[in-house]
Formats: C-alpha cells, structure tokens, sequence
C-alpha cells in the first residue's frame, strides 16, 4: 500500500508517521487489490484531526475523527476504516452469492439431487427491517438521505400522501420509486 501522510498546522513527526504506516499496513492484508492511503493529521485550536482516505481498485473510502489527542484520533479513524472495508467486502461477497444462487434456481434438476445437493447455507439471508415511515417532502427526504447510513428512505409522500422511496443511485445521483396514481 502506497502511504503519503500530510501534516497540517502541526510539526511533521516521524513516530507519527511511522504510527500511521504501521496501523495501516495491518489493514492492508483486508485488502484484495493494492490501495492508496492518503491521510492528513491537522490541529485546529484543540481538536485533533485524522483525516484517511483509501483509494484502491473499485474502492475509496473516507472517513475522518476529531478527538482531543493525535493518537486516539488516528486509531479511532482507522477503527472506523476497518469497518467499512469489511461491510464493503461483505457487500461484495454477498452480490457474488446472489449471483450464484439466481444461477442455482434456475437450473432444473431431479428433485433428489437437488435437495442433497444444493448446501442450504449458500442461499442469501433476507434480512427484516421494519421501519416507521413519517410525512414529508421529496426535499425532506433527501436531506435524510445525509443522516441515514443506508441507500435508501422510505417515506409518505406530504404532497400525493402515498408511500414513495427514496434511494441512491450507482453514480450518486438519487432516484425516486413512487406508485402510479
């Protein structure tokens, strides 16, 4: 992993640097492909800021931690990385799975076969959610889309009083399922 560590309003520190490298190199072995790291470390009056962002092969993830101490900030920001590179790999194993067990339906086989020899634990888990959906405006909507930390939001519609969802979209933009009246 390529590591460029940029100090900002503080003395460039080579045990900080080192602390950094060293921290991410061991979430470089969650990595599949090789990543860039650029972190900023920077003091404002008494926060400290760690700032990371990892930019990698169909991968780039942020994230960003004040705390009162360089240190904490850093592992806590690094704390925060790791978890995001493992839900992305899950998302990824889990839309590879998805994949195969659409192929499995559709294949036909005899009845004995297939119940012995399709493994029950390959087919992807439907995870429940139940949600308490209020009025609002499309506008409303998405600036909840900021606060909410999935894709998607489900709402009343204030205007058409209808259930819509809110969700965004592969290239970022967001896009909008409402019934047809």
């Amino acid at each position: 992993m390529q590591i460029s560590v940029t100090f900002k309003n503080l003395d460039p520190s080579d045990h900080l640097k080192s602390y950094v490298q060293n921290k991410l190199n061991k979430l470089d072995k969650l990595l599949d492909n090789p990543a860039e790291a650029n972190v900023v470390l920077s003091v404002e009056k008494i926060r400290h800021i760690a700032e990371i962002k990892i930019i990698g092969d169909r991968l780039s993830i942020n994230c960003r931690e004040k705390t009162s101490d360089m240190y904490s900030s850093i592992d806590m920001a690094l704390d925060k990385l790791e978890k995001q590179i493992k839900k992305n790999k899950q998302k990824i194993r889990n839309h590879r799975q998805g994949t195969r067990s659409e192929l499995k339906g559709r294949e036909t086989l005899p009845e004995e076969i297939s119940s012995s020899s399709v493994d029950e634990s390959s087919e992807p888990q439907i995870r429940v959610q139940n949600i308490d959906f209020k009025p609002m405006d499309v506008e409303e909507a998405s600036m909840q889309m900021d606060l909410v930390p999935d894709n998607f939001i489900v709402f009343t519609n204030s205007r058409t009083n209808r259930v819509n969802v809110l969700y965004r979209r592969k290239d970022g933009d967001l896009g909008l399922i409402q019934p047809r009246s």
